[in-house]
């Protein structure tokens, strides 16, 4: 590590930070006009608050504890509270609303019982549908509303905690897989957090953020939570459905608190551009804004520089973007593309790209152009390569501008899977963590291509379900950022075939079937490659993850079973369903309660 770096835990960067009484964070409610600020000496003394009020549960160090909490406040305080006790949190993403509520409730009930949790704190609201999680979790004794906690006045017991201890569970949000508890301890947080803060995006003081990320992920909790503790930064958190509904308010904040740091994965910038009427822009003034973030999904130049020129005429500058690559299993961040850089592409070959797994430079005017986002390089003392993914020993690196997987190495790296002993040994090859990303170095920079096991190969071919999205996307009618490519073997087993399934409010009959055409044209005349399949679903039927990434296994699995068209009629069977799903919730409960021992409260 740098010279200048001193990892410290959690704990005592909270402790710190205290001396501040003029930084700290903001709270804006989609509901009301008060936006409470909490100062540096306001969050340790809230922090310690809700550590006592834990600890008077029964809950001791190394205890975890499942947080499904929808106020940014209360969570915050709340997962703070924890970690200061060495009680291990356990961010769980609350219900969105009624609809789809069954995979819900299994979802969490996977978390919780696999994270050996023994008490939940959660909202009084959503305690009511939590029955059969309540009946179903082997280690939990108790379920806690959040405003009981908060009404208590129990005094924290200090423990001490050094950097070697667990921090929290981050459970990844199973976009090709069960969620898996990625255990992070305070030295990997310190060791992220120094890349992020101070390498990175070379933060100051005087840094202001505004951020609307989920803070049950590792963007917005560590990102935007954590992080600037450790630097003493003044950040205001935003509801994620505020930004959703009203993506104007996530500019009006940056104007208003001149906010220098934002992220977004790039549907986010994609949404402002097309949500954001110009009447909306008076009075806006975007340009103290040094750095905005996009990673967390494939990132698309042209969706940025659409941002840019959208909103250049109120202070935005293009040299803004940071073009990020992470994971969980890394804390949160792998690397970042240069500040003032803006978004930097690096034009190849498609067709060589796709057959050969070579990324050959090519003149960006070219049919077979592919554009590719770079997104930096390694960290100090931490290592990126590129591996065949047969290199079960991360024996022979693969040349620049070769496609594999990406591998990575250094202090960042999580301790593994929670209890989970197996996958951990197959995530690592010869001490790199296997990302299952696909990817290659130029320059020693990264540049991301698609998932490992998403690839769909057509006669020898690899391509890239990202880049079919794409093109499918570009058309008409097909909902931006909501289309989902994928290969099967099924009904012949002869050979792969191409599916495409996207959302769209184009009504069902002729103009659909013509938007199936369209898009197949599209793709033939985008990449070469023939679409067997292309189907139209109703807005809203696309299996996504917590996070909002769509699911591409889920969407295969839906599609062979025949169950993806069924679906297209989703929102008028949720509230049924939902009624349905919180009856039988309460009826496990109520039987585990009456028949199958201790209560739970």
């Amino acid at each position: 590590m740098s010279t200048k770096f001193t990892p410290r835990t959690v704990v005592q960067a909270i402790e710190d930070a205290a001396k501040s009484t003029q930084t700290g964070y903001r709270f804006v409610d989609e509901n009301s006009e008060a936006e409470p600020f909490f100062s540096h000496a306001g969050i340790e003394r809230a922090s310690a608050r809700f550590a006592g009020a834990l600890q008077s549960l029964g809950l001791k160090k190394g205890d975890r504890v499942a947080l499904v909490l929808p106020d940014n406040t209360d969570f915050v305080f709340a997962f703070l509270g924890a970690v200061r006790a060495g009680i291990v949190p356990v961010p769980i993403y609350p219900p969105t609303g009624l609809g789809k509520l069954s995979g819900y409730l299994e979802n969490t009930l996977h978390i919780v019982d696999k994270s050996g949790a023994k008490v939940l704190v959660t909202s009084a609201e959503i305690r009511r549908i939590l029955g059969t999680v309540q009946a179903g979790a082997s280690a939990l004794s108790r379920v806690c509303d959040v405003e009981t906690l908060k009404a208590m006045r129990e005094e924290l017991k200090p423990e001490k905690i050094s950097l070697d201890d667990v921090c929290f569970l981050q459970f990844t949000s199973g976009s090709t897989s069960r969620p898996k508890g990625v255990t992070l301890t305070h030295e990997n947080l310190a060791a992220n957090v120094h890349v992020i803060m101070d390498l990175g995006l070379k933060v100051q003081s005087f840094d202001s953020a505004v951020s609307w990320l989920p803070l049950y992920h590792d963007m917005g909790l560590i990102g935007f939570v954590l992080a600037p503790l450790f630097h003493v930064n003044t950040i205001t958190f935003m509801p994620p459905l505020l930004f959703l509904k009203r993506p104007i308010k996530w500019l009006e904040q940056m104007s208003k608190r001149r906010g220098t740091i934002s992220f977004g994965p790039n549907f986010a910038y994609a949404l402002c551009v097309k949500r954001i009427k110009e009447a909306e822009l008076e009075g806006l003034d975007l340009s103290s804004w040094r750095v905005a973030g996009c990673g967390a999904e494939p990132i698309r130049a042209e969706n940025l520089h659409a941002f840019a020129e959208k909103f250049r005429g109120v202070g935005f500058s293009d040299k803004a973007f940071v073009s990020c690559y992470g994971m969980a299993e890394s804390t949160l961040a792998v690397s970042f593309s240069n500040l003032g850089s803006g978004v930097v592409v690096d034009t190849v070959e498609g067709d060589s790209l796709w057959s050969t797994g070579k990324a050959n430079q090519t003149d960006p005017t070219s049919d077979r152009a592919a554009p590719i986002v770079q997104c930096g390089s390694a960290f100090e003392d931490h290592d990126i390569a590129v591996f065949s993914p047969e290199d079960a020993d991360s024996k022979t690196p693969l040349p620049e501008r070769t496609v594999g997987e990406l591998r990575l190495r250094g202090p960042s790296l999580m301790r593994g899977y929670w209890n989970e002993p197996e996958l951990t040994r197959e995530a690592f090859a010869g001490g790199w963590l296997k990302t299952g990303d696909l990817g290659y170095l130029a320059g020693g920079n990264v540049h991301i291509c698609g998932r490992s096991k998403e690839v769909i190969i057509v006669n020898g071919r690899n391509y890239y379900p990202q880049d079919l999205e794409w093109e499918a996307s570009r058309v008409e009618g097909v909902r931006k950022g909501n289309v989902i490519a994928f290969g099967t073997l099924k009904p012949t087993y002869d050979r792969e075939r191409v599916v495409i399934a996207l959302e769209t409010g184009v009504p069902s009959g002729p103009a659909r079937e013509a938007l199936r055409g369209e898009v197949r044209r599209a793709v033939q005349q985008g990449i070469g490659l023939t679409v067997d399949d292309v189907v139209p679903v109703d807005i809203g039927v696309l299996p996504k993850t917590s996070s909002g990434k769509l699911q591409r296994a889920k969407t295969r699995e839906l599609y062979d079973s025949d169950e993806l068209l069924e679906r297209t009629s989703a929102r008028k069977v949720d509230t049924v369903d939902a009624v349905r799903e919180v009856v039988k919730s309460q009826i496990g409960y109520f039987r585990h309660a009456l028949l199958g021992g201790t209560r739970k409260e």
